[in-house]
């Protein structure tokens, strides 16, 4: 059978550029402050001058985004460990699967009317989808570790014991090194959850924005950042035993609500649809009708939409942002300049930046863009500069030099890398795009932010299957793309999109 004909790069980004163009034509792009002008200043005017109301609550607010990160990221690496052996079988596959496509917030959202506004829920919502990843990412590394070793075992060895004695020890440094990488992501993810009431950085920083203490809330984003960009020099793998005891007792300390007997039959219950519950079977297409055409519908092509023009913005961003860091393009001080911007950009969570440019332009699809853009687009772009700067060792002698060398010898040998980069991103960012609607941007998220707070648990469950099967269908349509243009970038998997961060 003829392999299926390749997918032209010229006609990928024409369909994208039209698809990006009718996106522009149905998206809310309107700054909603009568004076955006002011608020802007009026921060800038608090990060120049950051203020410690409470020296003690900060540190305590740094000290659980910390641990709310290390034990969720180490119960989530454990979990997807054990997963990783049967990830093979389709059941536990299909498992990793949906616990991953689900966003850490969603599932925040969904462990407050269970565990309440206490560590369990924290330490959860990480471990769960990270528990997916870890058991994909896992796999693949047991499956790629060299076969040799294992012929020396006798014939009748049994699979799973071959895999403990042959093919693990030679993946366990990839296993530690991924699991610290994952660290930074989890610090992220821990830092975005006080946006639902977690007490970590980020619940002192909304606070601080809604009563416009600007100043206080410069200080708490100095915190994180200062947790967050030398987090590859104190989170080391032989220090990870003493961060994970220190994390276990500080949150065995943090006292939590108590939610009564029977809350997770509770939530169990409410899952089932409303007229299931209440015994009329015939009431449930139309209940199931309503729902989807008027929240589940309206939500995807929201989502859709402002996935998409962040998708472009961020390949905008990688282009013309990775020569930042090519000395040879900027110079010794430009690429250090370059690294700083690009680092700060994707240090900061999407959903974070996207809170702190809403405080300027008021609610609309801009701020979720712009922060999608720039925080997606700051990943390409440090990735491709990387490549960048090792390719120009191995140009001719006379190669040009500054924004030539990136224009005319970079862009065209890195162009099949920023295909797949941008590709690898697209599911990412469509996931972000649906949990964005918690900030009142009318995505997916909005819809299930509104069906918990009227405690219609039936309808917020429903929402979010739908929101992972959107991811899932991004994601196939991102491989089959990928696979009809050939494309691979190294040293990222297909299973983990920001893997090469680690790398």
């Amino acid at each position: 059978m003829a392999a299926p004909r390749r997918l032209r790069a010229s006609r990928v980004l024409a369909g994208f550029g039209l698809v990006t163009l009718a996106a522009l034509l149905f998206a809310d792009l309107d700054l909603a402050r009568p004076d955006p002008w002011l608020t802007l200043r009026r921060i800038g005017a608090g990060l120049l001058s950051p203020e410690i109301g409470d020296p003690a609550a900060l540190a305590y607010a740094a000290a659980l985004t910390v641990a709310f990160a290390v034990c969720g990221v180490f119960a989530g690496a454990l979990a997807g460990f054990a997963l990783s052996f049967g990830y093979r079988l389709r059941p536990i596959r299909a498992l990793c699967i949906l616990v991953r496509s689900v966003h850490e917030l969603f599932w925040a959202l969904l462990l407050l009317s269970i565990t309440g506004l206490g560590p369990l829920t924290g330490v959860l919502a990480i471990a769960l989808p990270y528990a997916g990843i870890f058991a994909k990412v896992f796999a693949e590394y047991l499956a790629e570790a060299d076969p040799a070793a294992g012929r020396a075992l006798p014939r009748r060895t049994p699979a799973l014991s071959r895999l403990l004695w042959s093919r693990l020890p030679l993946a366990l440094p990839e296993l530690g090194a991924y699991t610290l990488y994952r660290l930074e992501c989890g610090l992220r993810s821990s830092a975005v959850l006080g946006f639902v009431g977690l007490p970590t950085l980020g619940y002192l920083l909304e606070t601080d924005f809604r009563q416009a203490n600007y100043g206080a809330a410069a200080a708490t984003l100095g915190v994180y950042l200062a947790l967050i960009l030398p987090i590859r020099y104190w989170m080391r793998l032989r220090l990870a035993p003493l961060w994970l005891g220190a994390s276990v007792w500080l949150l065995s300390r943090h006292p939590a609500p108590p939610m009564g007997d029977g809350a997770l039959w509770r939530f169990l219950g409410d899952a089932v649809p409303a007229p299931i519950r209440s015994g009329d079977w015939a009431g449930l297409w139309p209940w199931l009708g309503k729902l989807l055409g008027e929240q589940a519908l309206p939500g995807v092509i929201a989502t859709l939409i402002l996935s998409q023009l962040a998708l472009a913005l961020a390949a905008a961003v990688a282009v013309t942002g990775f020569p930042l860091i090519v000395r040879r393009v900027t110079g010794r001080a430009g690429a250090l300049l370059g690294h700083l911007a690009l680092v700060l950009s994707r240090s900061i969570p999407d959903y974070m930046l996207a809170f702190l440019i809403l405080q300027v332009t008021g609610p609309s699809k801009l701020p979720a863009i712009l922060a999608l853009g720039l925080h997606n687009g700051a990943i390409i772009a440090h990735l491709m500069g990387r490549q960048g700067d090792a390719l120009v060792s191995r140009l001719r002698p006379d190669a040009p030099h500054g924004l030539r060398l990136a224009a005319w010898e970079l862009l065209p040998r890195l162009s099949g890398n920023f295909f797949a980069l941008c590709l690898y991103r697209w599911e990412i960012i469509v996931r972000d795009s649906a949990i964005l609607g918690l900030l009142g941007i009318a995505t997916l998220g909005f819809y299930v932010d509104a069906a918990v707070q009227e405690l219609r648990t039936d309808r917020a469950v429903l929402l979010l299957v739908v929101s992972a099967l959107l991811t899932l269908g991004i994601d196939t349509l991102s491989g089959w793309i990928r696979g009809r243009m050939r494309l691979s970038a190294p040293g990222m998997r297909q299973a983990e999109p920001e893997q090469a961060e680690a790398a």
